[in-house]
């Protein structure tokens, strides 16, 4: 009943992207996520470096009243996780919600969101190996910027075509190091927030309620903040599209997936709490790195170095994840006959190579306009992706609402995971999107961003229209 769920014409039968027997080379990609791999990419989805360094903004317009854009964002991410979840343990894809909508919506979503979330994420390695550079080129002053990106790149692109258990391997270790350090800050912070550390005293409420208050620029910051917060979020999903090479993706998705809760909870809401309470949101240090401003408050020795080294951690990972993931969705998309044919080749290995290298080599572009355009043409890049997370939430709550009805109807029994009072909260999420997108066009850097990846979305969804056609004709061609 599995391969009924998204059987169509010109599509593989769900779990086609997968060997059963984890063999690669015949098509298939490999099963060789273990699952603790799986399990330290969902946690570390969630922290990247800017929860390290980006929150300090939020904060700074928003006050303490931040942590409602956290737990506003949170629950909206929670929810579309458990839509994601349910379809994702019914039939994992390498291809997760691009899958689903190209079954749910039509050939012209899948294709659509497909390749937006491969240009989103082919810009961010650009983002982030430059990020990584700088701090390398801080340590390192006399090693140019654009020699240690591109160091960075070419390491872990090599990674990532040795086989998908190097990526999972070194993913294992680079969340593991976020993991712990924000389990150290938490301990850290907490302690000082009653005092028991050396040379503190508890603080109480004070840098909650004074300085203006809880909500120092009105309730209308804290939609604000939620523009900056939002966009934090992206990569959470990346374990749906990792669970379909692992063994056991149905046990993967389940457990990630209920997971998400008090990941967001403990790691975003715990560890701001923190900041604002030990700090006051409206001091030039927690403007700056919050999390540093916090530790050196607390007499944390060498804490702006440490932080380096957490920081490039993340930035790391997020670039092992983002060729994993850049690679996995040109992979699905080759497979679907929405990508060139050679994006769905593997090797013996059971890795993508070409979609992998086709990745990379757009994410090389990025960064070569990074250094040599910085405030047109990657300015551009930068901007016309940066609604592309809210594009991905509409599709996958459309696209739940309609493959929960499906799987109803074919295979009740792949339901492991149900979306909590479905419709209604799907319809929830989908008001909750909608209200942010509004409210993007009221804020001037969110109204470029908006804008020009509205234009992104508007060429890619025209490229599906001729690709369909040339579709359609070539069928017609080969019927009669």
């Amino acid at each position: 009943m599995r391969a009924d769920i998204t059987t169509r014409a010109g599509s593989p039968p769900a779990g086609s992207s997968v060997s059963g027997h984890g063999r690669g080379g015949d098509g298939h990609l490999k099963a060789g996520l273990k699952n603790r791999h799986l399990s330290m990419i969902a946690i570390g989805g969630v922290i990247g470096a800017g929860l390290f360094v980006g929150s300090g903004a939020g904060i700074a317009a928003t006050g303490p009243g931040i942590l409602l854009s956290y737990a506003l964002a949170g629950v909206l991410v929670v929810l579309v996780m458990r839509m994601l979840g349910e379809m994702a343990a019914a039939d994992p894809q390498s291809g997760s919600f691009s899958a689903y909508a190209d079954r749910a919506l039509g050939r012209w979503a899948g294709f659509t969101i497909g390749w937006l979330y491969w240009f989103f994420w082919v810009v961010v390695l650009a983002v982030e190996a430059t990020a990584g550079a700088k701090i390398l080129n801080s340590w390192m002053p006399g090693v140019p910027q654009w020699a240690f990106a591109l160091i960075v790149m070419a390491v872990l692109t090599a990674t990532n075509l040795g086989s998908v258990a190097s990526y999972g391997e070194f993913e294992f270790w680079f969340a593991g190091i976020k993991v712990v350090a924000i389990a150290a800050f938490l301990v850290i912070g907490t302690l000082a927030v009653f005092g028991v550390l050396p040379g503190t005293h508890a603080v109480g409420a004070s840098n909650l309620t004074g300085h203006g208050g809880f909500l120092p620029h009105g309730v209308g910051a804290v939609f604000t903040g939620m523009l900056t917060v939002v966009f934090a979020f992206m990569g959470s999903e990346i374990v749906t599209l990792a669970a379909g090479e692992s063994e056991d993706p149905e046990k993967a998705v389940s457990k990630a997936t209920n997971s998400v809760i008090w990941r967001i909870g403990i790691f975003y809401l715990g560890s701001i709490l923190l900041v604002v309470t030990l700090l006051p949101w409206d001091s030039a240090a927690v403007k700056g790195s919050p999390y540093v401003a916090v530790l050196e408050h607390v007499g944390i020795p060498g804490a702006g170095r440490v932080m380096d080294v957490i920081v490039l951690t993340a930035v790391l990972s997020c670039l092992n994840s983002g060729m994993y993931t850049a690679s996995r969705m040109a992979f699905s998309l080759g497979q679907r006959g929405d990508a060139p044919k050679a994006f769905a080749t593997v090797t013996k290995r059971g890795v993508p190579r070409v979609a992998i290298l086709s990745s990379v080599v757009f994410g090389f572009v990025a960064v070569f306009f990074n250094y040599t355009s910085p405030d047109t043409v990657f300015a551009f890049l930068l901007n016309s992706s940066g609604a592309v997370a809210l594009f991905v939430w509409l599709v996958i709550c459309f696209s739940q609402l309609r493959m929960r009805r499906i799987i109803e109807r074919e295979c009740p029994e792949r339901l492991t995971v149900r979306m909590w009072l479905y419709p209604y909260l799907t319809w929830t999420a989908i008001g909750m999107i909608g209200f942010v997108v509004s409210y993007m066009f009221t804020d001037a850097d969110g109204r470029k961003q908006m804008y020009l990846s509205l234009v992104a979305a508007g060429i890619v969804l025209a490229a599906s229209a001729v690709v369909g056609r040339r579709r359609r004709a070539a069928a017609v061609a080969s019927a009669s």
